[in-house]
């Protein structure tokens, strides 16, 4: 997109960021209005420097930061996680660990788990589980529409028990 934006306007990044800087406006869709109507951006170059220009853009932070991040004030569930990805890492070597603002993706060659803090009391885990029947705990993907298939909520790090690892063993396996 970096390229794409210096091709497309002549002007690297760090110029953008500045001209948004200068604008005084800090609303993300402000941004975007503002770099379509002034400056002729397509809709996503203007996403992308909105993005860019925002001290809180994910892809600017580091793993460990935007964990530590999505934990704060909800410091009683990092055991939660941490068993999750105790349980995922056990799978091979090929699990990969993407975090993002506000969740963490589990991957294989696909995404199968998504770990979210929901509340300050419980994570959603979301897992794709394709055709696999709902329960009254492997519950309908819910806020996670499309991207899983299933959610769990946690509230305790016990709860990562052998069920669970066995349906996070199924979606990793499916992820191929």
């Amino acid at each position: 997109m970096e390229d794409g934006l210096l091709e497309k306007t002549g002007k690297p990044l760090a110029h953008w960021i500045e001209v948004v800087k200068a604008s005084k406006i800090e609303k993300h869709k402000a941004i975007i209005d503002f770099l379509k109507a002034e400056h002729g951006f397509t809709y996503g170059f203007a996403n992308f420097v909105a993005h860019k220009s925002k001290a809180t853009d994910a892809a600017s932070q580091a793993p460990e930061d935007l964990v530590a991040t999505q934990y704060k004030g909800k410091e009683s569930l990092k055991p939660i996680y941490e068993a999750l990805v105790k349980v995922v890492e056990a799978f091979g070597d090929d699990v990969v660990k993407t975090p993002k603002k506000d969740s963490v993706s589990i991957i294989r060659k696909k995404q199968f788990a998504l770990i979210k803090p929901a509340t300050k009391s419980r994570i959603d885990l979301g897992l794709k589980l394709k055709g696999k029947p709902t329960t009254d705990r492997l519950e309908n993907s819910g806020p996670f529409g499309t991207m899983c298939t299933h959610r769990v909520r946690l509230e305790s790090a016990d709860q990562v028990d052998e069920e669970l690892s066995g349906w996070l063993q199924e979606a990793y396996n499916e992820a191929v």
